[in-house]
């Protein structure tokens, strides 16, 4: 909308209630040329929006692409899609085909504020003006898309035929003309190769002309329908304003008002047709307004819309049918008003107090917004002080004073920016704006009991009862009972009511806070307030049934299918899937909510308190007391509460409140398809009507926000935005009194105990919740299995939901505790408790609690579970070198399962990295059981044998025989023997990794197993066998890879090779073999010593040193 009458800029916004649009404002400034008051038009044809300028001296068409068109193309994602506005820099604005600049003759009548654009079927451009000489002039634009001239036409009322101007005659030639049929207000209404315009003009008559024809087909006097002094019939009219309605069904209406000194008149006509083209005016109402300045007013065919302002220079907007107000009583409509003047700072605040309010139209953050004006007051601050050091009191002083000077300016900007410019209403779907410079406002229906409890003392007096309830004499009753609530209300003082805010945020009863305002009010009742009130309580019939039927009113308990939404309705209606998604219909939708809920929380404040005046006046006669007292008014608190749980859930916390948030995610989408679930509704039929639309959407967003109701979709909204904060206040306002869905709030509040780390408060929370399964909806919805979970009963589905998400969290000793509680719940299911022990088991081993895992581990009632955990016992103890408590436990009847489990485990890991044989040896050590223990010993060292061909692995095969021999001599020598399998069989044995062949293939496994038994003689002499090769070794490394797993005929061999004669006989005599290849080796030793030079004979000396020297017979030549 454009400025004032001077201004040379003009903004222009796109607003959409379903999706949010990027780049959607535009600011255009034409320099030297202000526009007209009102001179911006918007036209829709089917491929683009044509925006009509005109200024004082030019008139411009703005080619947009139609919004249609912007829906098909790649720009738009789910939630947000580009504005007509994307791509206006383009646009060339001195293109001559979309710009002409207005001619100087007749020219544009000065002071002109009258001007209407429209577009032709055939898509000229038509603007119509006011002429300097009287009476109007047209100017024509070819079709954008088709070439042509730019052409006049001017309408006089002595025109006669019509007159195409391509230049411009003389004054003289014309004839005069004068200027009291200059229009003041132009309006057009468009036919199919036609245009009417009707002109309200200067001498109070309506003209209307025919653009086609250049005929002036009608005059009417509007003076003839209003009452006119001989001054008003004189004066040239000025504040006339003209609006036009079109129904398909009851024609055109004529809106017109007629401004006078110190009063106004709306006259609605409805313009009717004869045969011979002949037209005329049916006039249909005469409504009378105040002495309010009228600012603007929209036209239906049944109501006016009209926005003042006021002596006090407030906006006043109000509305009437004018069809069927018979009193011709106009509605008021209640609009937001400004924040208060003054602040009052205490002595102990901080003067910087920040209070979020609900524009956020703002590129900065509230977090960055917040300090860029402390710096800024800040820095004045410090530019204005001029003493280095002042009083804490003068400090004090100052930092109000220029805080609040920084809140003034607030304000008037505030002001500057909410002062409401004009009325927006869309004739398809009856909705009302008011378009401001810095937002729009939309107007949405207010409820009966808001209504009454709003309107003004003089209104409410004249409300027809009628209109409230069929039972006249209960309506009367209500609206005596509002009067009632309006005394009390008018009368509560600021620090009266913040003690029922107190009391609600402090989680105290209502009703005592209602009665000490009561008292209060009694204490300071100057006025005789309490007696005005006390005879219009003598006025109501039946007070009980009265304050009865306002509380059904405010009440949105409903049942749980009510609140159940099902979205696959809007799947087959694509449409519908982004309807109210927008973040302006949000906020609509949200701010409404809001309002309701602080109107209604003063209501039910105002009801309490008239409820403890009547219980102290009594009604011995009626008998009403004792029913007032026991039921009234525990309807009334709760209903207090949940207003006052819902207002604060609706003020700003952030970049949107948790309201906003909940409507956006989860609500809207129920709400539309419950809505639209049912084709053969009357909502359905006009879903788009505004006024219905959006009094059914918060009529169905209410009970979703509603704390007593069933469903939990806003906590569960919450939590799953991660709003904690929020949820536990919510929960915290919420307990005390509401008692539905008690479990399924101590889940929530575990939920955020556990996001803030404080796991025993959670776990006492969850705890609290598990008695409340299987009686509330959501905690039904949480426990319900997952694929391929088992099915139990319920509290053991919902212990175990809770154990997973604690496990998750990672907290195993809550995890624990609550296991353990479950136990008792699962005395009969012993798969559960299967289930709950190992769950115990793995988490006190995770902490390192090995006895206690050892006892949840014997407690499993599965085998097989009791398996996997005696299994990951060992695992983990050895890891962490644990052997003690592992050997030490007493494994009871689960001795053969642990044996076998370390056995696998020593056969299939490798040998010098994991030491599972000398655990297994230890295990039976500690049991006594040395035959075993030496058995374990000597097959770890035959596979070191094998396996470790070094040095090292040499070593610990001695060790290992040496421990074995000692096992079986602490066994009387009748049991002194073990038994060996037969070689090769070790790699078969469970736990081991299959054998395969060159190729690749695995070799089969022998169905047979050769065994052998070894006494202590046979260890005696493996123990010297391996001695002997870890001394071959160490005599020479290369030998290692052949030694290690070398018989006593080889290792002989190898012993000769390396000139160890000695320890050749010490093997020879120990398994009784030859010692031919000994004496062999030695003869060829000596030969080739002999035969050798002095290299052969240095080298004699290194094998000589390693056999006994002592034993030898050295002669001189043998040197």
């Amino acid at each position: 909308c454009p400025g004032p009458p001077s201004s040379h800029t003009v903004e222009l916004v796109e607003e959409s209630l379903d999706v949010n649009l990027l780049n959607n404002a535009v600011r255009l400034h034409i320099q030297g040329c202000p526009f007209l008051p009102g001179g911006v038009h918007l036209c829709e044809v089917q491929n683009h929006l044509v925006v009509l300028l005109i200024t004082g001296q030019t008139v411009h068409r703005l080619l947009l692409p139609h919004p249609a068109r912007m829906y098909r193309s790649e720009l738009i994602t789910e939630s947000q899609m580009q504005s007509v506005f994307t791509d206006i820099g383009k646009i060339n604005f001195r293109d001559p085909s979309n710009y002409y600049v207005i001619p100087s003759v007749p020219g544009l009548a000065s002071n002109s504020v009258a001007s209407a654009a429209w577009l032709s079927s055939e898509g000229e451009a038509l603007f119509a003006l006011p002429s300097a000489s009287g009476g109007i002039f047209v100017l024509k634009l070819p079709p954008h898309d088709a070439p042509g001239m730019v052409s006049v036409v001017e309408l006089k009322q002595s025109s006669v035929m019509q007159r195409f101007l391509t230049g411009w005659m003389p004054t003289a030639i014309r004839g005069d003309c004068g200027p009291s049929d200059l229009p003041i207000s132009l309006s057009v209404h468009c036919l199919d190769h036609d245009a009417f315009l009707f002109a309200l003009c200067q001498d109070h008559k309506l003209r209307m002309w025919s653009y086609k024809d250049q005929m002036c087909l009608m005059v009417a006097d509007l003076l003839e329908f209003m009452p006119v002094s001989r001054d008003l019939r004189l004066a040239a009219g000025t504040g006339h304003r003209l609006r036009l309605a079109f129904s398909q069904s009851l024609g055109l209406y004529l809106g017109v008002y007629m401004h006078a000194p110190k009063r106004g008149q709306f006259c609605v006509f409805q313009l009717v047709s004869t045969e011979s083209n002949r037209y005329s005016l049916d006039h249909i109402s005469s409504l009378f307004s105040s002495q309010e300045t009228l600012v603007d007013f929209a036209l239906t065919s049944s109501e006016i819309w009209a926005l003042w302002h006021n002596e006090e220079n407030q906006t006043v907007v109000k509305y009437i049918n004018f069809e069927q107000n018979v009193a011709c009583q106009w509605n008021q409509v209640f609009v937001q008003p400004l924040p208060e003047e003054e602040v009052t700072v205490r002595h102990d605040q901080d003067p910087r107090i920040f209070s979020q309010g609900t524009e956020r139209h703002m590129d900065l953050t509230w977090d960055e917004l917040k300090k860029e004006v402390t710096l800024a007051v800040e820095s004045e601050f410090q530019g204005s002080v001029t003493e280095y050091e002042c009083s804490l009191e003068e400090f004090w002083q100052l930092q109000v004073e220029f805080w609040s000077k920084f809140y003034a300016c607030c304000l008037q900007y505030q002001e500057a920016l909410s002062r409401p410019l004009a009325l927006h209403l869309n004739p398809y779907s009856n909705m009302v704006c008011l378009l401001k410079k810095g937002s729009l406002s939309f107007l949405v229906p207010c409820s009966l009991v808001d209504h009454l409890y709003l309107l003004s003392n003089e209104h409410l007096l004249t409300e027809d009862d009628a209109a409230i309830f069929d039972d006249l004499e209960m309506s009367r009753d209500v609206v005596c009972l509002v009067q009632c609530l309006r005394l009390i209300g008018e009368s509560i003082s600021m620090e009266m009511a913040f003690i029922m805010e107190m009391a609600c945020s402090r989680l105290q009863p209502p009703e005592k806070a209602a009665e000490q305002i009561l008292e209060d009010l009694i204490a300071n009742d100057t006025e005789n307030v309490m007696e005005d009130i006390h005879s219009k309580l003598q006025e109501i019939r039946n007070p009980i049934h009265a304050i009865g039927v306002l509380i059904r009113e405010m009440d949105y308990e409903t049942d749980a299918d009510m609140e159940r939404g099902d979205t696959h309705h809007l799947n087959m209606r694509m449409n519908l899937t982004q309807l109210y998604s927008s973040g302006t219909a949000v906020n609509v939708v949200c701010w409404g909510i809001c309002k309701i809920a602080t109107i209604r929380f003063l209501i039910c404040r105002d009801l309490l308190i008239l409820q403890q005046l009547l219980l102290r006046l009594g009604d011995p006669v009626r008998g009403q007391l004792f029913q007032s007292q026991q039921d009234l008014l525990h309807r009334t608190s709760p209903l207090l509460l949940s207003y006052y749980l819902i207002r604060w859930a609706s003020q700003l916390s952030g970049p949107q409140t948790i309201v906003e948030l909940f409507f956006q995610e989860v609500a809207r989408k129920h709400i539309i398809s419950r809505l639209f679930s049912q084709p053969n509704t009357s909502l359905a039929e006009t879903s788009l009507n505004w006024p219905h639309l959006i009094t059914a959407i918060v009529a169905d967003f209410l009970p979703l926000l509603w704390p007593s109701n069933p469903g939990f979709l806003f906590p569960e909204c919450l939590m799953g935005s991660c709003q904690y904060t929020q949820l536990q206040e919510y929960i915290r306002l919420l307990q005390p009194w509401c008692h539905v869905n008690m479990g399924s709030c101590c889940f929530m509040m575990g939920r955020c105990y556990l996001v803030m780390g404080e796991g025993h408060k959670a776990l006492d929370c969850f705890c609290q919740a598990a008695s409340e399964v299987g009686r509330e909806e959501f905690l039904d919805r949480l426990i319900q299995p997952e694929e391929g979970e088992m099915v139990s009963t319920p509290r053991l589905q919902y212990y175990n939901k809770v154990l997973r998400l604690l496990d998750m969290v990672g907290l195993p000793e809550l995890v624990i505790q609550l296991a353990t509680l479950a136990i008792m719940e699962s005395a009969d299911d012993w798969r559960s408790q299967a289930t709950l022990r190992t769950c115990i088991f793995k988490h006190h081993l995770d902490l390192g609690h090995n006895s206690e895992a050892y006892v949840a581990l014997t407690q499993n009632p599965d085998p097989s579970r009791q398996l996997d955990c005696l299994r990951q016992l060992v695992v983990v103890l050895c890891e962490r070198s644990q052997l003690q408590d592992l050997v030490e436990f007493p494994y009871v009847n689960l001795h053969n399962e642990v044996v076998g489990i370390i056995e696998s485990h020593a056969r299939a890991v490798d040998l010098m990295t994991h030491n599972y044989y000398e655990l297994l040896y230890a295990f039976h050590i500690y049991r006594h059981n040395y035959r075993k223990a030496g058995t374990v010993m000597f097959e770890y060292g035959m596979r070191l044998g094998r396996e470790v061909r070094t040095l090292r692995g040499l070593q610990k095969q001695g060790n290992c025989f040496l421990a074995a021999i000692n096992c079986l001599r602490l066994i009387r020598p009748e049991y002194a023997w073990i038994v060996q399998p037969a070689s090769g069989a070790v790699y078969e044995r469970p736990g081991a990794s299959p054998k395969r062949s060159h190729d690749g293939e695995c070799t089969a496994v022998p169905t047979t197993h050769q065994i052998e038994i070894l006494e202590l003689e046979d260890l005696e002499r493996e123990c010297v066998l391996a001695r002997i090769r870890l001394t071959l070794v160490q005599h020479d490394l290369s030998t290692a890879a052949v030694a290690g797993n070398s018989t006593p005929e080889e290792t002989v061999a190898l012993l000769v090779r390396a000139g160890l004669f000695d320890t050749a006989i010490t093997l020879c005599q120990t398994f009784k073999l030859p010692l031919t290849p000994i004496f062999e080796g030695l003869t060829f030793k000596c030969i080739k010593l002999q035969l050798g030079g002095e290299a052969v004979q240095a080298e004699a000396w290194d094998w000589l040193a390693a056999n006994q020297l002592s034993a030898l017979v050295t002669t001189k030549e043998s040197r």
